[in-house]
């Protein structure tokens, strides 16, 4: 009998393994795209980076810091921007508006509470401003609302409003 509980225990105890192994597998970090879309509140991006051909980009192998607008900061922009960025005609401005939102390297959130006043240089080739202000994080004028959300290919800062390129 107890043998027979030995073998079970062992048994079960590899089983066990064996599932907790396949699901840290299955939890293995993904890129800056399927982190944001895993997300749920980036369907506005998603469907920015597609249209300006950056999808492929911002999955490569980084790393990339990116400032990312929620749903709701595109929905701030004007009625019709998003709408009018997202057409063919406008995928180079669109880029550089996308592109104005990413840093080279991976910038975690105890590296920016140290660039206050700091100018940043993006992506686009222009520059961001990092504040802070009473332990609150903006980036030119955007606050950080969720800090160091990690992708297999650098961060995520999401951020409440689009900021645009001068």
């Amino acid at each position: 009998m107890k043998t027979q509980f030995l073998k079970f225990s062992v048994a079960a105890i590899a089983a066990l393994a064996l599932v907790a192994g396949s699901s840290v597998k299955a939890q293995a970090p993904k890129d800056i795209v399927d982190t944001a879309v895993a997300a749920g509140s980036f369907k506005t991006l998603a469907a920015a980076l597609q249209a300006a051909g950056l999808i492929e980009t911002l999955k490569g192998k980084g790393p990339f810091t990116v400032f990312a607008p929620t749903d709701a900061a595109f929905a701030k922009l004007p009625k019709g921007t998003v709408e009018d960025l997202l057409k063919p005609e406008n995928k180079a401005k669109l880029a550089a508006i996308l592109t104005y939102h990413v840093v080279p390297g991976t910038v975690l959130a105890a590296q920016v509470v140290t660039m206050n006043g700091a100018d940043v240089k993006t992506v686009n080739g222009q520059t961001v401003k990092i504040g802070v202000m009473g332990g609150k994080v903006t980036v030119n004028g955007a606050n950080v609302v969720t800090t160091d959300v990690k992708a297999s290919n650098g961060v995520i800062h999401v951020i409440d409003t689009v900021i645009l390129p001068k």
